[in-house]
């Protein structure tokens, strides 16, 4: 019951369609974790931090933008998200934690949202590479791990740009790139992005149920086609041969 009323509690005042960031997130102990914040573009300008606490009056700030320690946030205000590194995470590092953007003025509350980290040993979901990258036009791969308890739960990809979510099978997305989703229901899932267009890069976030691991992408440019060319001279006469390749 008591956990019940926590999560209720935890609703009310963490409710913010200017401030978002997943719920629920598993680590490997001893790994690391990048957490992206969306915001309201209001908010660009907005110093960022985060804390650590279950209560959100309580809580400890643990980090915040333009200082250093442990762990570092970072603006990215032309994407209107911040985002939070963690590294070397262990057993002790796992709780409730808050992404939020102060917003000063006397009486004016700061806005915030939670999260949940659980880090263990064996996660209940995880990623083989949380940071892939693609050459435009091509296609990019990330596998994925589940524990059995989450064999039948629901998986997604889902992107933060724009909270888009794909399910199971092959879907074409409006950038012409296209998601397949391959769950071979034996604890592991395969994403495949092909026809990669430079506006796919960015974060998305692999789900197994409610619990969620966050990958970034990469989209490289093709390279552009170069000429090579070779001259071979004979005694009357010079030949040249080019050749075209990417």
């Amino acid at each position: 019951m008591s956990s019940l009323i926590l999560f209720v509690l935890l609703l009310c005042i963490s409710d913010s369609e200017s401030l978002k960031t997943l719920k629920n997130l598993a680590v490997r102990r001893g790994g690391s974790l990048s957490i992206p914040c969306v915001y309201d573009e209001k908010y660009r300008s907005n110093h960022k931090y985060w804390c650590k606490g279950k209560n959100w009056s309580f809580c400890k700030i643990v980090n915040s933008t333009n200082t250093s320690g442990n762990a570092s946030v970072t603006d990215h205000p032309t994407q209107n998200m911040f985002t939070v590194e963690l590294n070397n995470l262990q057993d002790s590092d796992s709780g409730y934690y808050w992404c939020a953007v102060e917003i000063g003025g006397t009486g004016t509350p700061d806005d915030k949202d939670y999260f949940y980290l659980t880090v263990s040993s064996d996660p209940v979901v995880s990623v083989i590479n949380s940071r892939v990258s693609g050459q435009e036009g091509g296609s990019v791969s990330v596998q994925c791990l589940y524990s059995a308890e989450y064999q039948n739960k629901q998986k997604k990809w889902c992107r933060f740009k724009d909270w888009s979510c794909f399910t199971v099978g092959r879907t074409d997305t409006s950038q012409n790139s296209a998601v397949l989703i391959i769950d071979n229901g034996k604890g592991s899932a395969s994403v495949e992005m092909s026809g990669l267009q430079k506006s796919d890069a960015g974060w998305y976030w692999f789900s197994a149920g409610d619990v969620k691991v966050t990958v970034h992408l990469t989209v490289t440019e093709r390279p552009s086609k170069e000429t090579t060319c070779s001259t071979s001279e004979k005694p009357k006469e010079s030949e040249q041969f080019c050749l075209s390749h990417n």
